[in-house]
């Protein structure tokens, strides 16, 4: 439990950032403001790529150890409903 709880807020900000600055970037864009728009776009670009990071860890500690290794059926049911959340 504790493990969902430590990579969901891990990603929780990210995708909160990157919301923020999809938005700052479509709001550049209708101002005309293209290269603060492409600013905004090249960090939006960074974001992704640290949220693909994250998910892609947690699946192989998921997929290479923990569902493999769940003890009760509701470990397994836990462990793939979090499989389902990352993917």
């Amino acid at each position: 439990n504790l493990l969902s709880v430590a990579y969901k807020n891990s990603v929780g900000g990210r995708r909160a950032a990157w919301r923020i600055i999809t938005s700052v970037e479509q709001k550049e864009k209708s101002k005309g403001n293209e290269d603060n728009a492409k600013f905004a776009n090249e960090y939006c670009k960074k974001v992704e790529g640290e949220l693909q990071k994250i998910c892609d860890t947690i699946l192989g500690l998921l997929d290479g150890n923990l569902i493999s290794k769940a003890s009760s059926g509701e470990s397994k049911v836990f462990y793939k409903k979090m499989k389902a959340d990352y993917y």
